[in-house]
């Protein structure tokens, strides 16, 4: 099983985003620059999101977008939602009657169960969660390679 290209990037935007909440819009350019996000991507991710509620645009010159409630209120399990639709991992798990076999089979409580426990994980993270994450992650880098603005400053000579 892997998590879709289009959740792993709007986690990593909600996050870059929420690094400006309540009040300071972030451009899309930086999100894209400092996530190694290809814009256009980002620009459909965030359009998702702005659909359902989880970031707003502001505009003029030092525009951007704003996340819309604050990080420690908004599970992974939401954003998730908002980018893929429901985590049941199998359609026969949200809905029986897509199935014929559903009452005969053996493997559907597993797909239930797994489903489940992807939901409770997500449910169970904010993006404060990641927000700290990514604290803790830039101070090792940090204490590792003094001097460096970004990641993407390490280069390999």
């Amino acid at each position: 099983m892997k998590i879709p290209t289009k959740t792993r990037y709007g986690m990593r935007a909600m996050v870059e985003l929420a690094s400006g909440y309540p009040d300071k819009p972030i451009s899309l350019r930086q999100v894209a620059e400092k996530q190694s996000i290809p814009i256009k991507y980002l620009e459909q991710l965030i359009s998702l999101l702005k659909v359902a509620g989880y970031v707003r645009s502001v505009r003029g010159i030092h525009g951007g977008y704003i996340f819309a409630k604050p990080p420690e209120e908004t599970t992974l399990y939401e954003i998730f939602i908002a980018l893929e639709g429901p985590t049941a991992l199998v359609d026969c798990v949200s809905d029986s009657h897509l199935c014929n076999d559903c009452d005969n089979c053996p493997t559907r409580n597993v797909w239930i169960q797994m489903s489940d426990a992807v939901q409770r994980v997500l449910e169970n993270q904010t993006i404060a969660d990641l927000q700290k994450e990514a604290e803790r992650i830039e101070q090792v880098r940090e204490a590792d390679h003094p001097g460096t603005d970004s990641a993407s400053d390490l280069e390999v000579k």
